[in-house]
């Protein structure tokens, strides 16, 4: 079954079943390094703080978050993983939430090296 090549009506365009359907990223994070740690910050409006979990496993960063709404009987929940390639300082860790966006700071360990073997590219 082919998907429609022609843009949805006005009453399927709430559905947005193909994008929904196959969505193989989002932009819903930032991640980068600067200044000897990493700085996650990801987009998750309309959650209350209390709704919003962040815990810290052997090098992975796991951030979930749950929003039911009895009124309109609707659920959002929200579940990532990152894990990151250098040791990181566990019990420095921080993070914040301001404006629906959640902020982590993750400071490197002195001296961590790049985690991984590398490998030799053919030509």
């Amino acid at each position: 079954m082919a998907l429609p090549s022609t843009p949805t009506s006005s009453w399927m365009e709430s559905f947005d079943l193909p994008n929904r359907l196959f969505e193989t990223g989002s932009d819903d994070y930032r991640l980068y390094e600067e200044d000897g740690e990493f700085v996650l910050s990801l987009d998750l409006p309309g959650y209350d703080p209390a709704e919003i979990d962040v815990t810290w496993d052997e090098g992975v960063l796991n951030v979930a978050a749950n929003r039911e709404d009895d009124q309109r009987n609707e659920r959002r929940t929200y579940h990532r993983r990152f894990r990151f390639p250098k040791a990181v300082e566990a019990d420095d860790i921080t993070a914040s939430y301001d404006n629906g966006v959640l902020d982590v700071t993750l400071p490197v360990e002195t001296g961590a090296a790049a985690r991984g073997e590398r490998i030799p590219i053919e030509t």
